[in-house]
Order: C-alpha cells, then structure tokens, then sequence
C-alpha cells in the first residue's frame, strides 16, 4: 500500500485538511470545514451553496459542491455540472496566481455550458476573460451570474 488516504471500498480519498483557497495541509493541521465525499445537492442546493462559498471568496470549495452535483444529476445534466465545477477550478487556479491553468480551466468549462441557455451563455462567454481579471473581481462576476 503506497499510504494514500482510501475510503472503505478502498477507492482513493485526500482526508488531508485544507486551507480556504483549497490547498492540502499536514495531517493534524487545523484546516477549514470540508465538503463531505457523499454530498448530494440538489440543483437549487448546489447553485445556493455555490454562490455562498464564493461570496466568502472559497471558489475551491464552491467547486466541491460543484462535483457533488455533476456526480450525482441526470446524464443530461452532467456536462452543466461539471463545466461549473471547472469554472470554480479555474477560479481557484486565479486565486493561486495560475494563471495558465485559469485559462485552461476556464475555456473547458465554458465549452461545456455554453449550450445550456441563460445565465450559462453568459457564464460562458465572460470565462475567456476572466484570467485577465483579479482573483477577487473574478469570482464576484461569477457569483453574480451565477
């Protein structure tokens, strides 16, 4: 066994604690409150918590809500979920001074919201910029269209 953190069906799991911009701490180390593995929103929970959680500028944990969601919707929604869970990636990446990953992480989630009507088209088409924008002025915008 390598030493990594597994859950009991022996599937890999970081129990490490993390900071408020989503990076692992040492184990034992103080960390902020973390997503549970099995959360399971529904759309409206998962969009209401995601905008709390970048009202409090924690884009990383937004993103977790985020995957909670894509993980858990119908297959039609999917592509939705996870384009918005790249977006607050993305906005992570910003956060940390990524600004390669950011964009990368932005065009992917554009691409895959794009096509699911308002307020995604406009999520979409601000996320090309956004890697241009501070971090802060970033996730407001998204938390605004959001």
């Amino acid at each position: 066994m390598n030493g990594r953190d597994r859950d009991p069906d022996g599937r890999p799991r970081n129990q490490r604690p993390r900071d408020a911009f989503g990076r692992p701490l040492p184990h034992g180390a103080e960390g902020v409150e973390r997503i549970p593995d099995d959360y399971a929103p529904s759309a409206e929970e998962a969009l209401s918590e995601a905008r709390r959680l970048l009202r409090e500028g924690r884009p990383f944990h937004a993103h977790e809500v985020l995957e909670g969601r894509w993980k858990t919707s119908p297959e039609e929604e999917r592509e939705l979920w996870q384009g918005l869970a790249q977006i607050c990636v993305g906005l992570t990446h910003l956060q940390r001074g990524n600004r390669r990953g950011a964009a990368t992480l932005f065009a992917r989630g554009a691409d895959r919201i794009s096509g699911y009507g308002v307020p995604y088209e406009r999520i979409a088409r601000i996320a090309h910029e956004l890697d241009d924008l501070e971090a802060e002025a970033a996730i407001a915008r998204i938390e605004a269209l959001l």
